[in-house]
């Protein structure tokens, strides 16, 4: 939820985030009036409970008729008492809602538009030449015997799949790469629930317009998570804690994404699949460090695709395709070979206060009174990068040659077709 003593002081900041979202404007103005109307209701039924208690006095000293007749008048109160705290609870009621409503108000430096709107802020390396025909991941995949697509359709349905051999290696190998890059970088490492109650998940802003995108156990009232994220924001949901220094997890868990809305789209092996594994970076600190701490873990991120050697841009996400958490968003797109485009390898995002609001995740200022902390999360390492190692090491002969900082973890140096 966003912070109401910006809603209050400049909602006309609040309307221009909603329009460069693509969302509409007129929900401020409802959420104010419903801010009005609650805070109305909050204040006649304190004023009439105030009054109940003062009657209440004068009938305990009041004696024959005048008690009678005090007492009917009490009825009367208690009944308008009553009544006034129905409407306290339906104009609280209107209010949360309006205010659950709202997305996060945007970073004023974000690019406006929509999904193509995106500035690109960095790029690192040069599309590699090939002197010969390249292979894409899923026909490299099938000669390493690192993949198995068909028998993944036949056991679970469409974009499912199995790593096989060394595809299952090494993604074992790339994300125990990335769990050694977190704990050195003093992340906790954690491997946290992949199913969450709903207050959690609709805590961290996933039950609004992407609600589609989200498996949900309907006979448990329980959610598969997407994104470790998820879990990592509920883990101090209604605590207070210290935050002399940022808090940083590192989750590592398998992530489920219905991919509501993407027939058709990358039906081709594993860069858009119902299923993947990925290890997750989680910070909570102060909202005035919280900047600093985007663009640390976005620097923890270069950090890692440098130990994959390809190349990669930064993009600054435009304000349209933020997803209702996210105050600014950075992706890194590395070189898809085959494709001739960059593809989304990782995401960092600043929610700012937007998710710990919902959570009622603080920590104490220096005069030792609560205040809202702020939330970052980023990716570190997922499945989809095998993608982007197999087409950009791929040889002639069909083998492809392992990142040197890959090797430790893999115990190999070049996959071979079998």
């Amino acid at each position: 939820m966003i912070d109401l003593k910006v809603l209050r002081e400049d909602p006309e900041t609040v309307r221009a985030s909603q329009r460069a979202r693509g969302d509409d404007p007129a929900a401020v103005d409802a959420l104010l009036s419903a801010d009005e109307r609650r805070r109305s209701a909050i204040s006649r039924a304190d004023t009439l409970r105030a009054e109940q208690r003062q009657f209440g006095k004068l009938v305990g000293k009041a004696r024959g008729e005048e008690r009678e007749a005090l007492i009917v008048k009490g009825k009367e109160l208690a009944a308008e008492v009553k009544a006034a705290e129905a409407e306290q609870g339906e104009a609280e009621t209107a209010f949360e809602a309006g205010h659950r409503a709202l997305s996060n108000v945007v970073h004023p430096a974000a690019p406006v538009g929509g999904e193509d709107d995106y500035t690109v802020l960095e790029t690192v390396g040069q599309p590699r030449e090939f002197d010969f025909t390249p292979l894409d991941h899923l026909d490299l995949g099938l000669r390493l015997g690192a993949l198995d697509m068909e028998r993944g359709a036949k056991v679970s349905g469409s974009r499912f799949y199995f790593l096989t051999g060394v595809g299952a290696q090494l993604q074992l190998a790339l994300l125990n790469m990335a769990a050694a890059q977190a704990t050195a970088a003093g992340f906790t490492l954690m491997v946290p629930p992949v199913l969450v109650r709903p207050e959690i998940m609709a805590g961290t802003g996933f039950l609004g317009a992407h609600a589609s995108e989200i498996y949900r156990l309907e006979e448990d009232d329980l959610y598969l998570v997407g994104t470790s994220e998820v879990a990592l924001a509920g883990y101090h949901a209604d605590e207070i804690i210290d935050l002399r220094e940022p808090k940083r997890y590192a989750g590592w868990s398998t992530c489920f994404r219905r991919e509501a809305g993407s027939y058709g789209k990358d039906t081709r092996g594993i860069i858009r699949v119902h299923q993947f594994d990925k290890i997750e970076m989680f910070s909570y600190c102060r909202p005035e460090d919280a900047e600093a701490e985007h663009q640390r873990l976005l620097d923890w991120e270069k950090e890692m695709l440098a130990k994959i050697d390809v190349p990669y841009r930064i993009i600054d996400t435009a304000t349209g395709d933020l997803g209702s958490s996210a105050a600014r968003k950075f992706d890194c797109e590395a070189w898809v070979p085959t494709q001739g485009a960059y593809r989304e390898l990782t995401s960092t995002s600043n929610c700012t206060t937007f998710q710990a609001r919902r959570l009622s995740v603080r920590y104490r200022d220096e005069n030792n009174k609560p205040q809202v902390a702020a939330t970052l999360n980023g990716t570190l390492a997922t499945t989809r990068w095998i993608v982007a190692i197999l087409e950009n090491h791929q040889q002639a002969d069909g083998s492809v040659v392992v990142p040197e900082a890959l090797r430790p973890f893999l115990g190999l140096e070049v996959l071979r077709p079998v």
